[in-house]
C-alpha cells in the first residue's frame, strides 16, 4: 500500500539544528527595540513637530550647515589618514619582530580604554599655542589647537584602532605561499603588495575606515576641548546639538541629529556596498 504524501502545511516541522531559536529571536528583537529601534524612531519622529519647512530651516541655517560640513569633512579626512597609517601599523605589527612590539600593540587599544574627555584635555595641553609641541608650530605660524586642524588630530586619535584591528587579523591570514609564488614569477615588491596583498585586505580596510568614520563623525568628548568651538569656524555638529538641548529646543536638536543620521547612513551604505562588491569579486 503506497503512502499518500501529506500537504506541506500538515507536515511536522523538522527540528532546528540550534534549539531555542524562538526564545533567542525574541530576546534579540526586544533588545534591539529597547536600545536601537525605539530611540531611532523617536529621533525620526521628533523633528517633524516643526513641520517640513521648520525642519528644513533648522538644518539649513549657516551655523548648522557649517557644523555639519566641518564634522563630516574632518571625519572623512581622518578616516582616510587612518586607512593609510592603520594599514602601515598593522603591517609592521604582523610582518616584523622588533623591540617594544608588544607595547605598541597594546598602545593601539589605548583610545578604546581612555575616556574621551581625558584624551581631549591631553591633546589640548600638548598642542595648545603654549604647549610643548603646539608652541613649535605656533612659532612658524601654524596653530593646531582651537582650529579644525585640532579637530582632525583628535579624530585621527580616536579612529586609528578601528582600522588596525580590522586589518590585522586579515594580514595574519594572508597566505605567504601566494606571495612567494608571485616573487618566483618575477613580481616586484610593489607588484606583490598591489596585486596580492592589497586585494586581500581591501574589504577589511574599507570596513575599518567605515568604523573609524562612524566613530569620528559623532565624536564629542575628545573634540570639545581642542576645537575652540567658534561658530562658523570650529563648531562641530554634536556641540551644536548640545547647545540646542541646553536652549530646550529639543525638536531643533533632533532635526540636526536626524540630518547627521541620514548622511552617515548613506555614506556607510555606499562603503558597505563597495566592501560587498570587493568580497564577491574576491570569491570568483
Amino acid at each position: 500500500m503506497t503512502s499518500i504524501p501529506l500537504p506541506r502545511r500538515w507536515r511536522w516541522k523538522e527540528p532546528s539544528v540550534l534549539p531555542g531559536f524562538g526564545l533567542t529571536f525574541g530576546f534579540v528583537v526586544l533588545y534591539l527595540s529597547l536600545f536601537l529601534l525605539i530611540p531611532l524612531a523617536a529621533l525620526i519622529v521628533r523633528p517633524w513637530e516643526l513641520g517640513f519647512d521648520g525642519f528644513w530651516r533648522q538644518i539649513t541655517t549657516p551655523r548648522a550647515l557649517s557644523a555639519l560640513q566641518l564634522s563630516f569633512y574632518t571625519a572623512g579626512v581622518a578616516a582616510l589618514i587612518n586607512s593609510v597609517m592603520g594599514l602601515l601599523l598593522a603591517w609592521a605589527l604582523v610582518r616584523y619582530d622588533f623591540p617594544g612590539k608588544r607595547i605598541i600593540d597594546a598602545l593601539v587599544d589605548l583610545p578604546f580604554a581612555l575616556p574621551t574627555a581625558v584624551a581631549g584635555i591631553a591633546l589640548t595641553a600638548i598642542y595648545a599655542p603654549n604647549g610643548p609641541i603646539g608652541s613649535w608650530f605656533n612659532d612658524v605660524g601654524i596653530r593646531i589647537a582651537y582650529t579644525p586642524i585640532g579637530i582632525l588630530l583628535a579624530l585621527v586619535f580616536v579612529g586609528l584602532p578601528f582600522v588596525v584591528r580590522s586589518v590585522q587579523p586579515v594580514l595574519e591570514d594572508v597566505d605567504h605561499e601566494v606571495e612567494e609564488a608571485a616573487e618566483t614569477l618575477g613580481a616586484t615588491p610593489f607588484q606583490r603588495a598591489r596585486l596580492v596583498i592589497l586585494p586581500a585586505v581591501l574589504p577589511a580596510l574599507i570596513s575599518g575606515a567605515g568604523l573609524a568614520f562612524a566613530r569620528a563623525v559623532g565624536e564629542y568628548g575628545s573634540v570639545i576641548f581642542i576645537a575652540g568651538n567658534m561658530p562658523l569656524k570650529s563648531e562641530i555638529a554634536p556641540l551644536l546639538i548640545v547647545i540646542q538641548l541646553e536652549q530646550f529646543n529639543y525638536a531643533g536638536a533632533a532635526a540636526i541629529g536626524l540630518a547627521m543620521l541620514g548622511l552617515s547612513f548613506l555614506i556607510l551604505l555606499v562603503m558597505n556596498g563597495l566592501q560587498t562588491l570587493l568580497l564577491r569579486r574576491g570569491r570568483k
